[in-house]
C-alpha cells in the first residue's frame, strides 16, 4: 500500500514536470506566433530560419534598424559556424512577456528563437545611421570646442564621457511614452548632486501619462514647476562643454534619444543670459557681454512701451528738441503710438517668422530687403514714424542677445505685455507691469530651487559668477543652487 502510494506521488511529480515543459514550450510558441500577427503588415520586420548544430533557429529582426554587415558578423556567421559565440554574447528572456520581447525587437535588438530548447535569446544589434558630430549652429563660439550634440543618444553620453573620466559620473537609462517609446537617460555626479533634487526629478518623469516625444522639449515642459509660465525653468544646450561645466557643479542632466539638446535642472533667471564662451573669455570681457545681455533683456521690453507713454501720457519726460521730432516724425501718422508700435512689432514677427521657415539664403534676404523695404515704405506711406523704425529695430536686435533661444521668445511675449500696459496706463502701466514681472520670477521654482538665485543665495560665493564674472581663480567652488544634502 505505502509502495503504490509512492509510485503514484512519483507519476504525478513527472506528470508536472512533463506539464510544465509543454507549457513552456507552447508559451514560446505562443509568443512567436503572436509576434508574426502583430508584424503582419511591418515589412522591415523579417523572420528567417536557419539550421544550426542545435537545431532549427528562427531569427527575427528589423531591417531599419540593423545594418546587414553588422547582422551578418554577429549573428549569422556564429550560427553556421561557431555557435557557442551565439550564447556567450546573447541574453536569454522571458517568453512569457510578449511586451518586453516586442520592446526588444523594436529597440533594434535581434531575437533568436531556438526550436529545441524553446528559449528566445536576444542580442544587441542596433546599428541604424545616425549624424555625424558637427558643430553648432544655435550656440556658436569664437573660443572652445566646436562639437555638439546629435541625435543619438549613445553618441552624446559618450562626448560627456570624454570630458568627464570620472567614476562618480552616474547615467541611468529608463523609457517614456505610452505609446512610443522613448529612451532618456539621466546623469549627474553621485558625490555632488542634490539628493532630493534628483528624487523629485524622477518622481515628476515617472507620473508622466504622455504618447509620445519627439524631442526632449516636450518633456521638459511636462516637468517644470510652473507650466503656465512664459520663462524657461531648465537650461537647454547642445555643447558637451557647457554640458560638462553644470555637471560637474552637481546639476542633473537628461538626454534623450532622438534628441540633440540636454536639459540641464535646477537652473535659475540669470544663468539664461551665461554664455560658455564666457569662461574661455578674461572676466572684464566676459562680465561686460553678461551685462549687456542681462541689461539688453530689460531694454528690449520696455523700449517701446516707453515711447508710447511718453507720447500718450508723460510727453513732459522728453526733451523739448526730441519732442520736436518725434512730432515731426508722427505729423503725417493717422494712428495713436499704442496701435502705430503694434502694427510695426506685428510686421517684424512676420518677417522673423517667414525668414526662419524659409532655405536660409532665401530667408537672409527676406528679412534684410524685406525689413528695408517695408519700413522705408511705411514712412513714406505715413503709417508709422521713423524714429519707432530705429527702437523697433533696435529692441528686435536686443531680444537675440540671450544664449538661450528660449529666453529671446519670452522677451518677445513680454514685450507685448509691457506695450497693452502702456498704452493703458502710461508710465504707471508699465511700473505694474514691471512690479508683475519681479513677483512672478520670485515665485518662481526650478525643480524647488528659487529662480532668482543667486540674488536669492544659497551661498555668498554664488556672487562671485552671476551677472559679473570674477577672475577664473575665485570661482572653485561649486553653486549653492546645485549643494548636496546635509548627511
Amino acid at each position: 500500500m505505502v509502495l503504490l502510494k509512492f509510485k503514484l506521488v512519483r507519476t504525478t511529480k513527472v506528470e508536472q514536470l512533463i506539464k510544465k515543459s509543454n507549457n513552456k514550450k507552447n508559451q514560446a510558441e505562443q509568443t512567436i506566433e503572436t509576434l508574426k500577427k502583430n508584424t503582419r503588415n511591418v515589412d522591415d520586420v523579417l523572420f528567417k530560419k536557419i539550421p544550426t548544430d542545435e537545431g532549427v533557429v528562427t531569427v527575427i529582426y528589423s531591417s531599419s534598424l540593423v545594418e546587414k554587415m553588422t547582422l551578418q558578423s554577429m549573428v549569422f556567421i556564429p550560427l553556421a559556424n561557431h555557435i557557442n559565440q551565439i550564447h556567450q554574447v546573447s541574453e536569454v528572456i522571458d517568453a512569457s512577456d510578449l511586451k518586453g520581447v516586442t520592446a526588444k525587437l523594436d529597440s533594434g535588438q535581434t531575437l533568436l528563437y531556438f526550436h529545441e530548447t524553446n528559449t528566445i535569446l536576444t542580442i544587441d544589434t542596433y546599428s541604424a545611421p545616425t549624424r555625424a558630430i558637427t558643430s553648432t549652429m544655435t550656440e556658436s563660439t569664437v573660443i572652445g570646442p566646436q562639437d555638439a550634440f546629435s541625435e543619438s543618444l549613445e553618441t552624446n553620453i559618450s562626448l560627456v564621457r570624454r570630458r568627464i573620466q570620472n567614476p562618480k559620473l552616474k547615467n541611468e537609462d529608463q523609457t517614456i511614452g505610452t505609446e512610443a517609446n522613448i529612451r532618456i537617460s539621466i546623469m549627474y555626479m553621485e558625490d555632488t548632486v542634490n539628493k532630493e533634487s534628483l528624487d523629485t526629478l524622477k518622481k515628476r518623469i515617472n507620473k508622466i501619462d504622455y504618447p509620445s516625444f519627439t524631442d526632449i522639449s516636450v518633456l521638459k515642459q511636462l516637468i517644470e514647476d510652473n507650466p503656465l509660465s512664459p520663462f524657461p525653468q531648465y537650461y537647454m544646450s547642445v555643447r558637451p562643454d557647457s554640458i560638462s561645466r553644470y555637471l560637474i557643479d552637481g546639476r542633473i542632466v537628461i538626454f534623450m534619444d532622438n534628441s540633440q539638446a540636454a536639459v540641464v535642472c535646477p537652473t535659475s533667471f540669470f544663468e539664461m543670459f551665461i554664455s560658455i564662451e564666457d569662461y574661455y573669455n578674461r572676466w572684464t570681457t566676459a562680465s561686460l557681454l553678461r551685462m549687456l545681455r542681462f541689461f539688453g533683456f530689460f531694454l528690449t521690453i520696455m523700449m517701446t512701451p516707453m515711447y508710447i507713454s511718453a507720447l500718450t501720457f508723460h510727453p513732459e519726460i522728453l526733451p523739448y528738441e526730441l519732442l520736436l521730432n518725434l512730432q515731426e516724425s508722427r505729423s503725417k501718422v493717422p494712428f495713436p503710438p499704442l496701435f502705430e508700435v503694434l502694427f510695426i512689432e506685428l510686421i517684424i514677427e512676420v518677417l522673423r517668422e517667414a525668414g526662419s521657415r524659409m532655405p536660409a539664403k532665401v530667408g537672409q534676404t527676406i528679412g534684410i530687403v524685406g525689413g528695408i523695404v517695408i519700413g522705408t515704405a511705411a514712412v513714406e506711406a505715413g503709417l508709422i514714424s521713423n524714429i519707432l523704425v530705429v527702437l523697433v529695430a533696435t529692441s528686435a536686435l536686443l531680444s537675440f542677445l540671450p544664449p538661450i533661444f528660449l529666453m529671446s521668445n519670452t522677451s518677445r511675449f513680454i514685450r507685448y505685455f509691457f506695450i497693452l500696459s502702456a498704452g493703458l496706463f502710461g508710465l504707471f502701466g508699465q511700473m505694474l507691469a514691471f512690479a508683475w514681472l519681479i513677483t512672478h520670477l520670485e515665485g518662481l521654482k526650478s525643480l524647488g530651487t528659487p529662480y532668482l538665485a543667486p540674488i536669492i543665495p544659497r551661498k555668498a560665493s554664488d556672487l562671485l559668477d552671476s551677472i559679473i564674472r570674477f577672475p577664473t581663480a575665485l570661482l572653485k567652488s561649486k553653486t549653492g543652487i546645485s549643494k548636496s544634502q546635509k548627511k
